[in-house]
């Protein structure tokens, strides 16, 4: 099929919820697309930080194809090896004791939610409220549209579940004033995604635990869309030096393939008894497999550091941009997440760049988003970024 004939056909036939751009990608490897008309694109979008090793990468499709020859899926009712090995990498390698696995990152934020509520009704049943951030983005589920912090996403769904309260984002007294006898946790990004690429201050989420183990509240890091990698650490907690209760993550977990994980620690983990939760493809055979080849990927000695050293090269290339245009007024992130504030919308400079054949997104209307796969290469880089240059310096 010709783009043209694949646009038509998803327009058809799909409902229409997301404003898509006019291109149909058929092929990809590494940092490089293809559509249907085999134009090549530079990727600096990794389609939204879920293809953290590129596409197609190697390792990942030979482990779904060594899984699928063996076996599809297996009951939750039952056991199976890949999920084993699975949550025993996840354990191994960051803070938490135990792990459930589900389908995506706003089911992997409803079970961290059903946690907290689960774990306020374990100890007293007063603690039932999640605070949350204003501009942060946690899924479109009921209750994960009601965490989010942006009153845009819950236009025509009320009425909405109770138990949510927000906070500006890097205040702490703001959050201090917030917290009650209700409060079951805290649930906050590491950095705002979808909110703009906003990094907090270096002691702020030092200050957030510090705060939730005076009150005695749960510590909760959605890591959907900046763990696995993409703020040069494997999860963007370590850096803040701190140990939280709950990570959720999914997105980049399995290298494409859906997948979703809520981590904990024991003390919170052991409130989900039997029939407390559950997801009859969580964990799957196939997903399962995709994702240890991905951790297997990322935990090589050589990857986190060379990720380290692409992304400075990829942040002095974007400060050199921001130092010459006019329409920038900064750059601020993490590692691989990197937003670029304008002073106009950013919508048809991502159009010019992808005329141009480089992948990019605007969001929080002003902001430029840059989330590349962490296995871009420096002359990739220096090639997408010179488009984006020459866009924004015209």
């Amino acid at each position: 099929m010709s783009s043209q004939d694949i646009v038509a056909r998803s327009d058809r036939h799909l409902m229409q919820t997301y404003l898509r751009a006019p291109v149909a990608f058929v092929r990809g490897e590494g940092a490089h697309l293809w559509d249907a008309e085999g134009k090549e694109y530079l990727d600096l979008f990794a389609c939204l930080a879920v293809t953290n090793l590129g596409h197609a990468p190697k390792a990942i499709a030979e482990a779904i194809q060594a899984q699928t020859a063996k076996l599809f899926h297996v009951s939750n009712l039952h056991y199976c090896e890949p999920q084993a090995k699975l949550a025993e990498m996840l354990c191994a390698n960051s803070f938490a004791d135990r792990v459930f696995l589900c389908n995506s990152g706003a089911e992997a934020n409803e079970a961290a939610i059903k946690l907290a509520r689960r774990w306020g009704h374990a100890n007293g049943g007063k603690r039932f409220e999640v605070v949350t951030a204003l501009g942060s983005f946690h899924g479109r589920t009921l209750a994960t549209l009601t965490a989010t912090g942006q009153e845009k996403v819950r236009v025509g769904f009320h009425p909405l579940p109770e138990g949510f309260r927000y906070v500006p984002y890097d205040d702490l007294a703001a959050l201090d004033r917030a917290l009650t006898d209700t409060t079951a946790a805290v649930l906050l990004e590491p950095v705002l995604g979808e909110g703009g690429v906003v990094v907090p201050k270096p002691d702020y989420l030092a200050g957030v635990r510090k705060l939730c183990d005076e009150r005695g509240i749960l510590l909760m890091l959605d890591e959907i869309q900046v763990g696995m990698g993409r703020t040069g650490t494997l999860f963007a907690y370590e850096q803040a030096g701190i140990v939280p209760d709950v990570v959720t993550l999914a997105k980049a977990l399995a290298s494409g393939i859906p997948i979703g994980a809520c981590l904990a620690k024991s003390h919170v983990a052991d409130v989900f008894g039997a029939g407390a939760h559950g997801s009859t493809f969580g964990g799957n055979a196939v997903a399962a497999a995709a994702a240890v080849a991905t951790l297997e990927t990322m935990l090589a000695p050589d990857f986190l550091p060379g990720v380290r050293k692409r992304a400075a090269h990829f942040r002095a290339g974007l400060d050199r941009i921001a130092a010459k245009s006019p329409k920038v007024t900064a750059v601020r992130g993490m590692g691989f997440i990197q937003g670029m504030q304008l002073t106009e919308p950013g919508a048809p400079i991502v159009a010019a760049c992808l005329a141009k054949g480089v992948l990019l997104n605007a969001t929080a209307d002003t902001v430029l988003r840059f989330l590349p796969p962490l296995v871009i290469t420096e002359d990739d880089i220096d090639r997408a970024l010179a488009v984006v240059e020459e866009v924004l310096c015209s």
